[in-house]
């Protein structure tokens, strides 16, 4: 498989470079963390000429004597060197039964820069203040963005037919390698079902994984549209599948904690305050939708809702579902005293659809920034204060 770098997230390792926390890399299945790993210790051995790298990738059959955490900590303890940086890095470490105990023993000594990567099923983020005794600090790695899909066909112009390509195909690189549509769809498939069973059904003895899977199905049939476990949970039990709102909510519970799906929760504009009630889901990659339900009740607005909010999340920001009055902001981004607020469409061309866009924005009193990002295929303008930006060039960063 082509590998191409991925400077977001190797900047946020060396930028953790001897820092007292266990650094662990997550995100959902096959979004690059070992790669990610791989070539961070590539950096360390350039820029490092004295560095004693101890990794470990416990997939691999020379390291199958490992897989017992006493042997795990021989091991490495063995191949310390004093008077040197020692990095420790494991791959898969979830392989190795009680780990943990391993890398709290490690940590305390401070010996070791240690970083991890492993399955879901045993990082997810809600394990890792549990698993973890000492300070820890997450990497979270998503999907390719439309800027890497674009640097790893060697995308340079025309992006238009490219982000059409994007929206289906998703940022899932594995699917890449495949030459037709249906091996790529199950490729993104099979990743999907390894989550749904093996890290969440298998894990926590979920009672049911029908009623898991319908769930994920309703979400992503829903994607940007205002949800709860109550209405999901009718809307299950009238077509006929027998569950209730506390099932249906532990269940998006852990579809989130396994990053399928991310939660946008509101945020009132004109009071400045959260409110509980209610909330979006937006699907880790769009590729997952075409993978599992094909075209079946597309809405392309709400799909380029959706790589408009995984952007911001792998921008650093903080994004609500914005509520002024009684209309919809689609996002409030925020980012440190840093604030944007943001509507996407997917055709602004009727005079009609771009009123009805702008008139939200054109309400809020602050003066922070607003922006329209739609498929307008032409450079940035201005209405009265508000950006008007193409949807692909602005993922680009123009």
């Amino acid at each position: 498989m082509k590998l191409i770098d991925r400077p977001l997230y190797l900047n946020q390792l060396v930028g953790l470079l001897h820092t007292p926390d266990i650094k662990i890399i997550t995100g959902i299945r096959r979004c690059g963390k070992s790669k990610l790993l791989s070539a961070f210790a590539d950096y360390i051995a350039k820029n490092d000429a004295t560095a004693n790298i101890i990794s470990i990738d416990l997939t691999k059959i020379k390291f199958e004597h490992l897989k017992e955490y006493h042997a795990l900590n021989d091991y490495i303890e063995q191949h310390y060197r004093p008077e040197v940086n020692n990095y420790l890095m494991i791959d898969e470490v979830q392989l190795c039964p009680d780990f943990e105990l391993t890398i709290n023993s490690l940590h305390s000594d401070e010996k070791y820069d240690i970083y991890l990567t492993g399955s879901n099923a045993f990082l997810l983020s809600s394990d890792l203040a549990t698993l973890f005794t000492g300070r820890h600090m997450e990497i979270h790695v998503y999907p390719f963005s439309f800027k890497e899909f674009c640097t790893y066909f060697g995308i340079d112009g025309d992006y238009d037919e490219h982000f059409d390509r994007y929206i289906k195909l998703g940022g899932l690189a594995g699917s890449y390698s495949y030459k037709n549509d249906s091996d790529k769809e199950k490729y993104i498939r099979d990743v999907y079902d390894t989550i749904l069973i093996r890290d969440l059904v298998d894990k926590y003895r979920l009672g049911n994984a029908t009623v898991l899977k319908k769930v994920a199905e309703y979400l992503i049939d829903n994607v940007s549209n205002i949800s709860s476990s109550r209405n999901i949970s009718n809307s299950l039990e009238g077509a006929g599948t027998e569950t209730n709102y506390k099932t249906v909510g532990s269940y998006i519970e852990h579809l989130c904690h396994a990053f399928v799906f991310y939660e946008a929760t509101r945020y009132d504009v004109r009071g400045k305050t959260y409110l509980q009630s209610l909330s979006k889901y937006y699907l880790a990659d769009t590729g997952i939708r075409f993978a599992v339900l094909g075209k079946r009740n597309m809405d392309w607005g709400r799909m380029l809702e959706n790589i408009v909010f995984i952007e911001l999340l792998r921008r650093g920001y903080e994004v609500y579902a914005g509520k002024l009055y009684q209309k919809e902001i689609d996002f409030v981004a925020m980012k440190g005293s840093e604030k944007l607020y943001i509507q996407v469409s997917d055709d602004i061309t009727a005079e009609e659809t771009f009123r009805r866009e702008v008139s939200p924005l054109l309400q809020i009193r602050d003066a922070y920034p607003k922006m329209l990002l739609a498929r307008t295929r032409h450079e940035v303008s201005d209405y009265e204060g508000i950006a008007i930006a193409d949807i692909p060039r602005w993922l680009l960063g123009e």
